[in-house]
């Protein structure tokens, strides 16, 4: 009875692994693979809209200062060489390519 119920313990763990061994698979997070994915330092293009009701959207270029949970800080270059810090949407960010 013993040996049963070690056998049953193995063949529990086993199916346990073979249904969880996919998830150990390694994907590899990069900007290229993964569009909401951004890294410190990274360039990145912001689509702005002055106004919401306005169609026009301005690609400013900037980069990632910051990483929060639903938004990312960019670092933005003004005309003057100075800076400005804005924080802006993951979906309204692209990959810099």
């Amino acid at each position: 009875m013993k040996l049963f119920r070690i056998a049953l313990v193995v063949l529990v763990l086993l199916v346990n692994l073979l249904v969880a061994f996919p998830s150990w698979a390694k994907t590899p997070n990069s900007s290229i693979t993964n569009s909401d994915y951004f890294e410190v330092g990274q360039k990145v293009i912001w689509h702005y809209k002055a106004r919401a009701d306005s169609d026009h959207v301005s690609r400013i270029p900037g980069e990632v200062s910051k990483l929060g949970s639903r938004q990312v800080q960019i670092k933005v270059h003004k005309h003057n060489q100075e800076f400005v810090y804005r924080w802006v949407n993951r979906d309204k960010l692209e990959n810099s390519h």
